[in-house]
């Protein structure tokens, strides 16, 4: 049986609970802002009803890794009061900690403003954790005004993000934070 796109239904189990799972169906590929209209409505309905920071940055990342055609890696790094440490993501291993004055995350976080790198190699600074990583996305994440940390998306295609990205990128963002509002 077929389910909506983005719906999380009941499913029998072995054990005496009903175990809850999240389906998410095939997005449109023929245009980037119905792909991320449709991949923020599945953040939506699998963040829906949550409100742990670490739960749901788990499960967005787990999304836009299955999701996202020609990523390598996605994730956040949550800002601790002096610098951004690692969080939950989908890739190879990661740096653990970022200074604001280092990297494009630093670069997102400090500025307040998504940086949009085609080519990690021109970038100043870059911090290469996974070196076949050639375009980065990096979105600052604020709730209530302060620095929550940063969400990461890295290619190994150059140019392989765009303005439609970066509008996606945010749309997926602001879901996340909402569903962290009380």
């Amino acid at each position: 049986m077929a389910l909506p796109a983005g719906v999380c239904t009941l499913f029998p189990t072995f054990s005496s609970f009903p175990t809850l799972m999240f389906q998410a169906d095939a997005l449109p590929t023929d245009s980037k802002p119905d792909f991320y209209r449709g991949l923020q409505a599945q953040a939506r309905a699998l963040l829906d009803g949550e409100h742990d920071r670490i739960a749901n940055a788990a499960n967005l990342a787990a999304l836009v890794w299955q999701s996202v055609p020609e990523i390598n890696w996605a994730g956040f790094y949550f800002f601790d009061g002096r610098e951004l440490v690692l969080g939950p993501f989908q890739g190879k291993p990661a740096c653990v900690r970022i200074a604001l004055s280092r990297g494009v995350c630093g670069a997102a976080a400090s500025q307040g403003v998504t940086q949009l790198v085609p080519d990690v190699h021109a970038f100043a600074g870059h911090i290469a954790c996974d070196a076949a990583s050639r375009a980065e996305i990096v979105v600052p994440l604020f709730l209530d005004g302060r620095l929550l940390g940063v969400w990461d998306v890295d290619s190994p295609m150059p140019g392989r993000f765009d303005d439609a990205d970066r509008v996606g990128m945010e749309g997926l963002c602001r879901v996340y934070l909402d569903s962290l509002a009380r």
